[in-house]
């Protein structure tokens, strides 16, 4: 589907002959040689300019008076403008107003061009943010947040009512893999900043000198290998919302760094000398009793004070253990239409032992157990075999009583000899994923067997190039 170039334009001649060179060129060229007139195309049913291509003083009004007008109306949308009778306060207003450039007549074409095919470019750019930041909203929608216990109600509520205001700063708190980044994006995607960047940053997995370059950004030359300017994620968070995720890791000096910029609006780059002022909207989140930091001297007063205006705690998974009800279908429907299988039935047994097991790694660890569980599957029955044992505590519990277990799923036939069995336990709290028990079960075998390939795949009824591969792809030894 060819673009739109609207071009409004009141000399006849050079109307039609921008209308026939853009046709020319493949574009759906319309043209409107009055205001009036380019106000009625634009508000006419499926109009969508990607470019519109304007003069200044027409008969009955002002290209920049029709920007004011319609730049919030007409989405995804760039205005260039190409006037004989511009001067430098038009051009500024222009400019301010959003327009893609302000062009003085005569122009020449191939310049003109490039500055079409520039703005169309970043007129489909921002419709795919557009469309990005819808499927978003609708992904991520209150009701996204599962659950039909009372707890969980109340925690869909307030997420829907807090996604409806303006606030400068909100902390959401709770257990690891309770569903802070869920959260966070509810809050976001049903904002009215939905359309504008959700920027993240997790505090926990970057040392002090990188977060400070990557957060409030640097200029060239500012430290070694420091070879450009980079806009940091705060200047890249203008106008939407920045979630910092483990708060509570951030090193105090740069907590100052960041009540700073929260205080002043503004954020100066590493070796910078000027300001730049920012609008955003911030989300934290941890795990952390933020007021026992404060007593121990690892979180600073003052900002916990600026980044609470409000507070919600995400409710672990015991305390809202009914909602496994809604969780596990939906999840199990997730895994089954990733891994091609067709899980469809739940026993009372495997119900049992989910609902008295303690999850301490949340919705996380539900996510990890029930991945494995419909990836091991053989039947439309969930197996019972992955699932954490009724009533336990602990967070680890035997996955592989032999090494020949688990490979039929991996390897893709049966399992070894009883001779050769191995004893290994692997997590469930989500710190081990698949990948890495299927390298450590290679490992294993191979330490074993003396790195023998030929004995490793004879006895775990595979080819040798399989185990070949898993060598290479785990950089095994």
């Amino acid at each position: 589907m060819s673009e739109t170039i609207l071009i409004i334009e009141d000399e006849q001649l050079l109307g039609r002959e921008l209308r026939g060179y853009y046709v020319d060129l493949g574009y759906e060229a319309v043209w409107a040689s009055t205001c009036q007139e380019a106000r009625e195309t634009l508000k006419s049913p499926g109009m969508k300019p990607a470019v519109i291509l304007s003069d200044l003083n027409l008969p009955d009004g002002n290209g920049l008076d029709l920007l004011e007008e319609f730049r919030a109306i007409v989405s995804a949308c760039e205005w260039v403008f190409l006037t004989g009778y511009g001067d430098v306060p038009d051009s500024v207003r222009a400019l301010r107003l959003g327009a893609f450039d302000f062009l003085t007549k005569p122009c020449e074409q191939e310049h003109l061009d490039m500055v079409v095919q520039s703005a169309v470019r970043s007129a489909q750019a921002q419709r795919r943010i557009l469309t990005d930041s819808l499927n978003a909203g609708k992904r991520y929608a209150p009701e996204s947040y599962l659950g039909s216990s009372n707890v969980a109600r109340q925690t869909v509520e307030m997420l829907r009512q807090l996604s409806q205001v303006p606030y400068s700063a909100l902390i959401l708190t709770g257990e690891t893999g309770s569903g802070k980044g869920l959260a966070a994006r509810i809050l976001h995607y049903n904002s009215q900043r939905s359309r504008e960047p959700l920027v993240e940053l997790n505090c926990a997995a970057l040392p002090k000198e990188l977060m400070e370059s990557e957060l409030f950004g640097h200029e060239a030359g500012a430290f070694t290998g420091a070879k450009s300017r980079h806009r940091g994620l705060i200047e890249q968070a203008d106008k939407g919302t920045l979630f910092l995720d483990e708060i509570g890791e951030m090193p105090l000096d740069l907590q100052a760094k960041l009540l700073k910029v929260l205080e002043d609006r503004k954020v100066r780059r590493l070796g910078g000398e000027q300001e730049t002022t920012v609008d955003i909207q911030i989300i934290t989140a941890t795990n952390r009793n933020l007021q026992d930091e404060i007593k121990a001297g690892n979180f600073r007063s003052d900002l916990y004070y600026r980044l609470s205006v409000f507070e919600i705690r995400l409710p672990s998974l015991r305390e809202r253990i009914e909602d496994l009800q809604d969780l596990v279908p939906n999840l199990i429907a997730e895994f089954n239409l990733k891994a091609g299988k067709k899980v469809t039935q739940v026993s009372s047994q495997a119900w049992e032992r989910m609902k008295n097991y303690a999850w301490p790694g949340n919705i996380r660890e539900l996510r990890n157990v029930l991945e494995r569980s419909v990836i091991l599957s053989s039947t439309e029955q969930l197996p019972e075999q992955w699932l954490p044992a009724a009533g336990s505590h602990a967070a680890t519990m035997p996955i592989v009583n032999n090494a020949g277990a688990i490979d039929a799923e991996f390897f893709g036939h049966g399992g070894a000899d009883e001779k050769h069995s191995l004893d290994l336990q692997f997590p469930t709290d989500g710190s081990m994923g698949l990948d890495e028990m299927e390298s450590e079960i290679v490992r294993k075998m191979l330490e074993k067997y003396h790195g023998n390939v030929t004995e490793v795949s004879r006895v775990l009824k595979t080819t040798r190039e399989k185990i070949r591969y898993r060598i290479g792809k785990y950089h095994l030894r």
